[in-house]
């Protein structure tokens, strides 16, 4: 995907739209937007979930399971790259010769003619942009967003708000299979640039060139924001400003244009001082403000830092948006609480890149008060664990225990040689191989106690594993999970 960029597909061109797989998160937040703007839309997928429930509660169709016959009517037909070509529903739309189009080409249509915020990054952009959404909204800006979970301050991951030229929609920009181009952002935020979706990419290097392809798809007048504390954002601000477009940076680095200082935390949440210094066009903004978060860690402070800088730019309020941020309070899978049993508190986050690993630990101990860290990890894909299995390990340390359970597959085949063993065998003595899930459930049960925080980590099934966790720290009866005060 290079540029020059096609044209976006205007809303009302799409006709009645069909989605397949509209049961995913990223589809379903799609699907969300089109019958928010009133077009006729359906969808399948192989099973019911909750984010069906809820289209169908919209006006959408939902059909299950997939059969050629759904897509009877439809003149779009929606799909993402997980979906293949022997579909039976891709298989038909193709035969009878009807539009296919990307979920990014859909969700570029979902903006219309509002001032985009686009959040990329290796990891980072689901809460980032999160987060963005839920300051907008609360600076009364009733934005349009739509984000990779759902937010638990705005009880959604879509919505379709004001419209209009001066109206902003928040989208989370998915680099995972390069469709992150397509948004013509007016503020491009990039939380980091890492080698990851190999299996995609083929080479770190092909990595950064994405990255840049999405810096440049930028409106004329698109500011860069990008974080000043990580080499790959770092290496895209150098090429902006080479060219003389328009970079504001955050972060603790000294050179940062929007910096945090004096961070602290204590339990779920952490506080920073944030100054900034620069210039926007023919606008100079310089001012200082606290920042006070109801979530955990430095990286979050990093976060809210990246949704500050959109709110200048934006021309809001800092302090206001300071405020808003207050409102934050997670989203689903990210540093999620699940319930506590025993005084033992289990979380649950979609870490599957080292890096991310890392900073949930970090989190968790920070929320942990000075008691014992416990972590059960499921790795994601057999190419990311092959190429990453060492720093897997070297992230997992920092728990006082992490139990690794077999590969989640997903869209993957076996790789000869490649298990999770290849993580719990570099060396460090913490990181210890479990055969099952119900065997790390008993394991770390068994060694937990009152004040410690156990986390179940990884993008596969391992979401579920707090529920047998929770059983097992139960000393009788099914576990509940409830509201942390």
């Amino acid at each position: 995907m290079n540029p020059p960029f096609p044209e976006r597909i205007r809303t009302e061109d799409l006709g009645r739209v069909h989605f397949i797989g509209m049961g995913g998160t990223g589809m379903s937040a799609v699907a969300d937007l089109l019958v928010s703007r009133g077009l006729d839309v359906s969808g399948s997928d192989m099973k019911h979930n909750a984010a069906l429930d809820v289209l169908e509660g919209k006006g959408a169709r939902v059909f299950v399971p997939q059969d050629a016959a759904n897509i009877e009517g439809a003149q779009t037909v929606v799909v993402s790259t997980a979906i293949k070509e022997s579909n039976p529903e891709l298989a038909a739309a193709r035969s009878a010769g009807l539009r296919v189009i990307h979920r990014s080409d859909a969700l570029a249509s979902a903006m219309a003619d509002s001032k985009t915020i686009a959040v990329a990054g290796t990891h980072g952009k689901t809460t980032t942009s999160s987060m963005i959404a839920v300051m907008l909204d609360g600076l009364g800006a009733r934005p349009s967003f739509a984000v990779g979970s759902t937010v638990a301050a705005l009880g959604t991951n879509a919505a379709l708000g004001a419209t209009g030229p001066e109206s902003w929609f928040v989208a989370e920009a998915d680099e995972s299979d390069g469709s992150f181009v397509k948004y013509n952002p007016s503020v491009a935020v990039v939380t980091n640039v890492e080698p990851d979706h190999l299996d995609f990419y083929g080479s770190p290097e092909a990595v950064t060139a994405a990255f840049d392809r999405f810096v440049q798809t930028m409106t004329d007048d698109g500011v860069l924001v990008a974080c000043e504390d990580d080499a790959g954002s770092r290496a895209l601000t150098e090429v902006q400003r080479a060219e003389n477009r328009p970079v504001v940076t955050y972060g603790t680095a000294e050179g940062a244009d929007v910096r945090i200082t004096d961070i602290s935390g204590e339990g779920t949440r952490s506080t920073a001082r944030v100054d900034w210094d620069f210039r926007t066009g023919s606008t100079a903004l310089a001012g200082t403000c606290d920042l006070e978060l109801s979530v955990p860690g430095q990286h979050n402070l990093r976060n809210a830092a990246a949704a500050l800088c959109c709110a200048l730019i934006g021309g809001f309020d800092a302090a206001d948006a300071a405020r808003a941020l207050t409102a934050f309070t997670g989203s689903a899978r990210r540093f999620e609480f699940k319930g506590e049993r025993r005084g033992v508190r289990v979380y649950d986050d979609y870490a599957h890149h080292p890096t991310e690993v890392a900073a949930a630990l970090e989190a968790a101990r920070t929320a942990s008060g000075g008691h014992n860290v416990y972590a059960v990890f499921q790795p994601h894909l057999f190419s990311r664990t092959r190429e990453f299995a060492a720093e897997f390990a070297e992230a997992l340390s920092l728990a006082d225990r992490a139990y690794v359970v077999d590969i989640f597959p997903a869209r993957e085949e076996p790789i000869e040689g490649v298990t999770s063993r290849l993580i719990t065998e570099s060396g460090h003595t913490e990181v210890r191989y479990a055969s099952s899930s119900g065997e790390a459930a008993g394991r770390v049960a068994s060694a937990a106690s009152e004040g410690d925080i156990v986390m179940t980590i990884g993008a596969g099934d391992v979401t579920t594993f707090g529920d047998k966790i929770l059983d097992e720290l139960s000393e009788g009866g099914p576990a509940t999970a409830r509201d942390e005060s």
